[in-house]
Protein backbone atom coordinates (compact mmCIF):
# COMPACT_ATOMS: atom_id res chain seq x y z
CA UNK A 1 0.00 0.00 0.00
CA UNK A 2 1.07 3.61 -0.34
CA UNK A 3 3.28 4.90 2.46
CA UNK A 4 0.86 6.88 4.63
CA UNK A 5 3.16 9.83 5.24
CA UNK A 6 4.06 10.02 1.54
CA UNK A 7 0.43 9.64 0.61
CA UNK A 8 -0.69 12.60 2.71
CA UNK A 9 2.13 14.84 1.56
CA UNK A 10 1.82 14.03 -2.12
CA UNK A 11 -1.97 14.01 -2.13
CA UNK A 12 -2.01 17.52 -0.67
CA UNK A 13 0.43 18.68 -3.32
CA UNK A 14 -1.56 17.08 -6.11
CA UNK A 15 -4.79 18.56 -4.83
CA UNK A 16 -3.26 22.02 -4.75
CA UNK A 17 -1.98 21.63 -8.29
CA UNK A 18 -5.10 20.09 -9.78
CA UNK A 19 -3.19 18.08 -12.44
CA UNK A 20 -2.30 21.17 -14.43
CA UNK A 21 1.06 21.65 -16.10
CA UNK A 22 3.92 22.86 -13.96
CA UNK A 23 7.43 23.98 -14.82
CA UNK A 24 8.98 21.49 -17.22
CA UNK A 25 12.17 19.69 -16.26
CA UNK A 26 14.99 19.39 -18.82
CA UNK A 27 14.15 16.63 -21.32
CA UNK A 28 15.76 13.25 -20.77
CA UNK A 29 18.49 12.25 -23.24
CA UNK A 30 17.30 10.10 -26.13
CA UNK A 31 17.69 6.38 -25.60
CA UNK A 32 20.63 4.84 -27.47
CA UNK A 33 19.39 3.33 -30.68
CA UNK A 34 16.06 5.15 -30.54
CA UNK A 35 15.48 7.44 -33.51
CA UNK A 36 14.31 10.94 -32.82
CA UNK A 37 10.81 11.92 -33.89
CA UNK A 38 11.97 14.46 -36.46
CA UNK A 39 12.33 12.98 -39.90
CA UNK A 40 11.00 9.54 -38.92
CA UNK A 41 8.40 8.14 -41.26
CA UNK A 42 5.37 7.00 -39.30
CA UNK A 43 4.01 3.60 -40.31
CA UNK A 44 0.43 3.31 -41.45
CA UNK A 45 -0.33 1.16 -38.38
CA UNK A 46 0.63 3.95 -36.00
CA UNK A 47 -1.07 6.57 -38.15
CA UNK A 48 -4.29 4.53 -37.93
CA UNK A 49 -3.86 4.05 -34.18
CA UNK A 50 -3.63 7.80 -33.62
CA UNK A 51 -6.14 8.87 -36.26
CA UNK A 52 -8.82 11.49 -35.74
CA UNK A 53 -11.83 10.32 -33.72
CA UNK A 54 -14.80 12.31 -35.03
CA UNK A 55 -17.28 10.05 -33.25
CA UNK A 56 -16.20 11.21 -29.79
CA UNK A 57 -18.47 13.54 -27.80
CA UNK A 58 -15.87 16.20 -28.57
CA UNK A 59 -14.23 15.16 -31.85
CA UNK A 60 -10.53 14.51 -31.42
CA UNK A 61 -8.01 15.48 -34.09
CA UNK A 62 -5.35 13.09 -35.32
CA UNK A 63 -2.09 13.25 -33.35
CA UNK A 64 0.96 14.66 -35.11
CA UNK A 65 3.31 11.78 -34.35
CA UNK A 66 6.32 13.65 -35.71
CA UNK A 67 6.25 15.56 -32.41
CA UNK A 68 6.62 12.41 -30.29
CA UNK A 69 9.58 10.06 -29.86
CA UNK A 70 8.46 6.77 -31.49
CA UNK A 71 9.48 4.84 -28.36
CA UNK A 72 6.37 6.28 -26.71
CA UNK A 73 3.91 5.03 -29.33
CA UNK A 74 1.44 2.49 -27.99
CA UNK A 75 2.60 -1.06 -28.70
CA UNK A 76 2.37 -4.68 -27.58
CA UNK A 77 5.66 -5.72 -25.96
CA UNK A 78 7.25 -8.64 -24.13
CA UNK A 79 7.05 -7.89 -20.42
CA UNK A 80 7.73 -10.05 -17.38
CA UNK A 81 6.24 -8.93 -14.08
CA UNK A 82 5.19 -10.67 -10.85
CA UNK A 83 1.80 -8.97 -11.00
CA UNK A 84 -1.09 -10.90 -12.58
CA UNK A 85 -2.51 -10.13 -16.00
CA UNK A 86 -4.79 -7.11 -15.93
CA UNK A 87 -2.55 -5.00 -13.67
CA UNK A 88 -1.56 -1.42 -14.56
CA UNK A 89 2.12 -0.74 -13.87
CA UNK A 90 3.53 2.79 -14.15
CA UNK A 91 7.28 2.78 -14.77
CA UNK A 92 7.96 6.33 -13.62
CA UNK A 93 11.69 6.60 -14.45
CA UNK A 94 11.19 5.41 -18.02
CA UNK A 95 7.86 7.20 -18.64
CA UNK A 96 5.91 4.07 -19.53
CA UNK A 97 2.59 2.60 -18.44
CA UNK A 98 2.10 -1.14 -18.90
CA UNK A 99 -1.12 -3.12 -18.86
CA UNK A 100 -0.03 -6.68 -18.16
CA UNK A 101 -1.44 -9.50 -20.28
CA UNK A 102 -1.23 -13.27 -20.36
CA UNK A 103 1.79 -14.99 -21.87
CA UNK A 104 4.41 -12.50 -20.75
CA UNK A 105 3.00 -9.65 -22.82
CA UNK A 106 1.85 -6.14 -22.02
CA UNK A 107 0.35 -3.16 -23.80
CA UNK A 108 2.80 -0.30 -23.33
CA UNK A 109 1.89 3.39 -23.45
CA UNK A 110 4.11 6.45 -23.24
CA UNK A 111 3.17 8.80 -20.41
CA UNK A 112 3.97 12.13 -18.82
CA UNK A 113 4.52 11.90 -15.08
CA UNK A 114 4.74 14.07 -11.98
CA UNK A 115 7.63 16.51 -11.83
CA UNK A 116 10.37 16.19 -9.21
CA UNK A 117 9.02 16.81 -5.73
CA UNK A 118 5.59 15.40 -6.53
CA UNK A 119 6.57 11.85 -7.44
CA UNK A 120 4.62 9.09 -5.72
CA UNK A 121 4.62 5.35 -5.68
CA UNK A 122 2.88 2.32 -4.26
CA UNK A 123 -0.08 0.01 -4.82
CA UNK A 124 -3.68 1.09 -5.20
CA UNK A 125 -6.60 0.48 -7.56
CA UNK A 126 -8.80 2.15 -10.11
CA UNK A 127 -11.96 2.96 -8.19
CA UNK A 128 -13.92 4.33 -11.13
CA UNK A 129 -13.59 5.81 -14.60
CA UNK A 130 -15.13 8.80 -16.34
CA UNK A 131 -15.51 9.64 -20.01
CA UNK A 132 -15.04 13.37 -20.69
CA UNK A 133 -14.82 14.19 -16.97
CA UNK A 134 -15.44 17.50 -15.24
CA UNK A 135 -12.36 19.16 -13.74
CA UNK A 136 -12.74 21.08 -10.49
CA UNK A 137 -9.80 23.28 -9.46
CA UNK A 138 -9.12 23.18 -5.70
CA UNK A 139 -9.69 26.28 -3.59
CA UNK A 140 -5.94 26.76 -3.17
CA UNK A 141 -5.50 27.03 -6.91
CA UNK A 142 -8.40 29.45 -7.29
CA UNK A 143 -6.83 31.63 -4.59
CA UNK A 144 -3.62 31.78 -6.62
CA UNK A 145 -5.39 32.15 -9.95
CA UNK A 146 -8.60 34.17 -9.46
CA UNK A 147 -9.50 33.75 -13.13
CA UNK A 148 -10.37 30.14 -12.26
CA UNK A 149 -13.21 31.28 -9.98
CA UNK A 150 -15.67 30.58 -12.79
CA UNK A 151 -14.74 26.89 -12.52
CA UNK A 152 -15.25 26.59 -8.75
CA UNK A 153 -18.20 24.28 -9.37
CA UNK A 154 -16.34 22.46 -12.13
CA UNK A 155 -14.99 23.02 -15.63
CA UNK A 156 -17.25 21.35 -18.18
CA UNK A 157 -15.84 18.52 -20.29
CA UNK A 158 -14.19 19.53 -23.53
CA UNK A 159 -10.99 19.64 -25.51
CA UNK A 160 -9.54 22.29 -23.18
CA UNK A 161 -10.36 20.42 -19.97
CA UNK A 162 -7.10 19.38 -18.19
CA UNK A 163 -8.37 15.82 -17.66
CA UNK A 164 -8.90 15.23 -21.36
CA UNK A 165 -11.10 12.58 -22.90
CA UNK A 166 -10.97 10.04 -20.08
CA UNK A 167 -9.92 9.88 -16.43
CA UNK A 168 -9.26 6.86 -14.21
CA UNK A 169 -9.41 7.64 -10.48
CA UNK A 170 -6.86 6.04 -8.16
CA UNK A 171 -7.95 5.03 -4.64
CA UNK A 172 -6.18 3.44 -1.68
CA UNK A 173 -8.88 1.45 0.04
CA UNK A 174 -11.81 3.87 0.21
CA UNK A 175 -9.60 6.96 0.16
CA UNK A 176 -9.22 9.02 -3.00
CA UNK A 177 -5.49 9.58 -3.52
CA UNK A 178 -6.36 12.59 -5.73
CA UNK A 179 -4.17 11.10 -8.47
CA UNK A 180 -5.54 10.27 -11.90
CA UNK A 181 -4.62 8.57 -15.11
CA UNK A 182 -6.00 10.97 -17.69
CA UNK A 183 -5.78 12.20 -21.24
CA UNK A 184 -3.95 15.25 -22.47
CA UNK A 185 -3.88 17.34 -25.63
CA UNK A 186 -0.32 18.44 -24.74
CA UNK A 187 1.48 15.88 -26.87
CA UNK A 188 4.84 17.48 -26.06
CA UNK A 189 4.45 16.40 -22.44
CA UNK A 190 4.64 12.65 -23.18
CA UNK A 191 7.94 11.27 -21.96
CA UNK A 192 8.53 14.22 -19.64
CA UNK A 193 8.00 15.14 -16.00
CA UNK A 194 5.59 18.08 -16.03
CA UNK A 195 2.47 17.50 -13.94
CA UNK A 196 2.02 17.56 -10.17
CA UNK A 197 1.46 13.88 -9.73
CA UNK A 198 -1.12 12.76 -12.28
CA UNK A 199 -0.12 10.36 -15.05
CA UNK A 200 -1.09 11.67 -18.46
CA UNK A 201 -1.53 9.78 -21.72
CA UNK A 202 -2.26 10.79 -25.28
CA UNK A 203 -6.00 11.14 -25.82
CA UNK A 204 -6.20 8.11 -28.11
CA UNK A 205 -4.14 6.08 -25.65
CA UNK A 206 -6.21 6.91 -22.58
CA UNK A 207 -9.34 5.94 -24.51
CA UNK A 208 -7.72 2.61 -25.43
CA UNK A 209 -6.70 1.98 -21.79
CA UNK A 210 -10.14 3.06 -20.52
CA UNK A 211 -11.77 0.47 -22.78
CA UNK A 212 -9.45 -2.32 -21.62
CA UNK A 213 -9.67 -2.05 -17.82
CA UNK A 214 -12.66 -2.41 -15.46
CA UNK A 215 -13.27 -0.64 -12.17
CA UNK A 216 -11.19 -2.27 -9.44
CA UNK A 217 -8.13 -2.77 -11.64
CA UNK A 218 -4.98 -2.91 -9.49
CA UNK A 219 -2.29 -0.31 -10.19
CA UNK A 220 1.36 -0.29 -9.17
CA UNK A 221 3.46 2.89 -9.49
CA UNK A 222 7.19 2.20 -9.46
CA UNK A 223 9.80 4.84 -8.79
CA UNK A 224 12.81 2.64 -9.63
Amino acid sequence: MLNRRQFLAFATAAFAAGCQNQAQLPPRPARPGTPGADGVKVSSDFAQMYRAMPGERFPLPAIDLSKIDPVYYRQLVDYSAPEPAGTIIVDTPNRFLYLTMAGGKAMRYGVGIGRAGFAWGGRARIQHKRAWPTWTPPAEMIARQPDLEKYREGMPPGLDNPLGARALYIFEGNRDTLYRLHGTADTWSIGKAVSSGCVRLLQQDVIDLYNRVPNGTPIVVRQA
